[in-house]
C-alpha cells in the first residue's frame, strides 16, 4: 500500500488536487483508493498527446490524466485508448493510425521509465503496482485497424493491445454500432464472428461498448470467455440510448462472467444531459424558422452562446455515478461491475464531483456512504476487471495466423 495521507496537504497546496475534490475525500477513502489496484477501462490520453502535445509526465497540456494526478487519486492501471476514428474505415490508413498511437504510448513509457510501464498482462499490472509506477495497458477503440485480416489481429496483440472495441460511431466491417442507424449486419458481420473467436484464441478481451444490441447478443453467443463493456453505463437511466446497456444485456454479460465498467460522461448518466444537445438543436432550428433562412456559422456560435447561458449544461453528480453502480450491482451482481470513466474523452461533460483522475477517493467515499464494504469496493475499483482479464488469458488456444 502506498500511503499518501502524510503528503496530502502538500498535494493540495501544489494545485494537483482540484478544488472540487480538495476537502472531499476522507482519510479512509484515500487509504482504500491506494491500498488496492484501481483499473480504469478507458482513458483517451493518447489523443491528447497527438492533438495537444500532452506531456503525461509533467501534466503540461493534459486534460484529466497525468502521472501526478493518477498517483494522487490511486489510479494504477488506466487502459490507454488507441482510438481510430470511424472515418478511417472508408478512407484507409486505420492500421497505420493505430500503430502510430501505440508507438506514442511506448515512447511515453520509454521516456519516463520511473513513472510508467506498458502492461501486457494482469501479472504485469500487479508487479508495476508494487513498484509504485503507473501501468499502461492498451485497448483499441474501433476494430477498423484489423482491416479484415486476422494476421493484423495477431500484429496488434504482439504490440500490446489487450482489448478491442469492435466498432465505434459507425458500423464497420466487423460489427454494427449503437450510434449508427444503418445496422448493416444485424449484429456481427461474418468476419466479425471469425474475429471474436480469434480474439478468444489470442487472449484479447472483446469489448462490447459502442456495439448495437444485436451485435452484443452475437458476441455473447460466440465467446467462450468473459467480455468487457469498457466504458458503458446503464440504459435504465437514459431510456432509448442504445450506447448504454439495457438491464437484459447487463444480466447476460454477468452470466457470461464479464464486467460492466461505468462511464462518467454526464450524457451517459442522466436523461437530462443525454437530451441536452437535442434540445439545443431544436432551439436552433426554431430560430432559423423565425429568420426564414439558415444561420451563418458566426450566427450559430452567437446563438448557442446565448442559449447555453439561459440553459446551462446539466452536469451529472457523484450520486448519479453511484446510482449507475447500484443499478449494475442490482442487475449483474457485485462481481461484474467496474469503472471505465472515459476521462480525456468526454470533454467538459464530467460530473461535478469527479472532474479528473484525482477523484477516485471521492468515489470511494460515496461507495462507503452507500454501505459498500471494503471487499466490494476492491472489486469495483479493479478486482473484477483483473479477474476477467485473467480468465481471458486462461482461455487462450494455439492457432496459426
Amino acid at each position: 500500500m502506498r500511503n499518501l495521507l502524510p503528503v496530502l496537504p502538500l498535494i493540495i497546496a501544489s494545485g494537483v488536487l482540484p478544488v472540487s475534490a480538495m476537502a472531499a475525500p476522507s482519510e479512509r477513502a484515500i487509504e482504500i483508493a491506494h491500498k488496492y489496484i484501481t483499473i480504469d477501462g478507458h482513458i483517451d490520453a493518447p489523443m491528447h498527446v497527438v492533438t495537444s502535445g500532452a506531456d503525461l509526465s509533467t501534466g503540461e497540456n493534459t486534460a484529466e490524466f497525468d502521472f501526478d494526478r493518477a498517483k494522487t487519486g490511486g489510479l494504477d492501471a488506466p487502459f490507454m485508448s488507441i482510438y481510430v476514428a470511424a472515418t478511417y474505415e472508408e478512407s484507409g490508413g486505420a492500421k497505420a493510425r493505430a500503430d502510430i498511437l501505440i508507438g506514442l504510448m511506448e515512447g511515453v513509457a520509454a521516456q519516463f521509465p520511473d513513472k510508467y510501464e506498458i502492461a501486457y498482462s494482469p501479472k504485469d499490472v500487479r508487479r508495476i503496482f508494487k513498484a509504485g509506477k503507473v501501468a499502461l495497458p492498451m485497448g483499441m477503440e474501433n476494430g477498423s485497424p484489423i482491416e479484415g485480416d486476422l494476421k493484423n489481429l495477431k500484429h496488434f496483440y504482439d504490440r500490446g493491445i489487450r482489448y478491442i472495441t469492435l466498432a465505434h460511431s459507425k458500423s464497420n466491417h466487423i460489427s454494427d454500432s449503437s450510434y449508427d442507424s444503418n445496422k448493416r449486419w444485424g449484429g456481427l458481420s461474418p468476419f466479425g464472428f471469425q474475429m471474436v473467436e480469434a480474439m478468444n484464441d489470442l487472449g484479447i478481451m472483446v469489448d462490447v461498448s459502442h456495439l448495437s444490441d444485436g451485435a452484443i447478443e452475437d458476441v455473447l453467443d460466440v465467446v467462450r470467455v468473459p467480455v468487457i463493456a469498457s466504458h458503458s453505463s446503464m440504459r435504465h437511466f437514459t431510456p432509448g440510448f442504445e450506447r448504454n446497456l439495457s438491464d437484459e444485456l447487463a444480466k447476460k454479460i454477468s452470466e457470461n462472467g464479464g464486467v460492466i465498467m461505468i462511464n462518467y460522461g454526464s450524457s451517459f448518466l442522466t436523461e437530462e444531459a443525454n437530451k441536452y444537445s437535442d434540445m439545443r438543436t431544436a432551439a436552433q432550428t426554431a430560430e432559423e424558422e423565425k429568420l426564414g433562412r439558415a444561420m451563418t456559422r458566426d450566427e450559430i456560435g452567437a446563438f448557442r452562446e446565448v442559449w447555453s447561458k439561459d440553459n446551462p449544461y446539466p452536469f451529472a453528480t457523484l450520486d448519479d455515478v453511484l446510482d449507475h453502480i447500484d443499478r449494475a450491482v442490482e442487475v449483474a451482481g457485485i462481481d461484474h461491475v467496474g469503472l471505465g470513466t472515459d476521462y480525456d474523452g468526454v470533454g467538459d461533460s464530467l460530473p461535478t464531483d469527479l472532474k479528473d483522475v484525482t477523484s477516485f477517493p471521492v468515489l470511494v467515499d460515496g461507495l462507503l456512504e452507500r454501505d459498500y464494504d471494503e471487499a466490494a469496493i476492491e472489486k469495483i475499483l479493479g478486482g473484477n476487471a483483473l479477474r476477467v482479464w485473467e480468465e481471458v488469458e486462461k482461455g487462450r488456444r494455439k492457432r496459426k495466423f
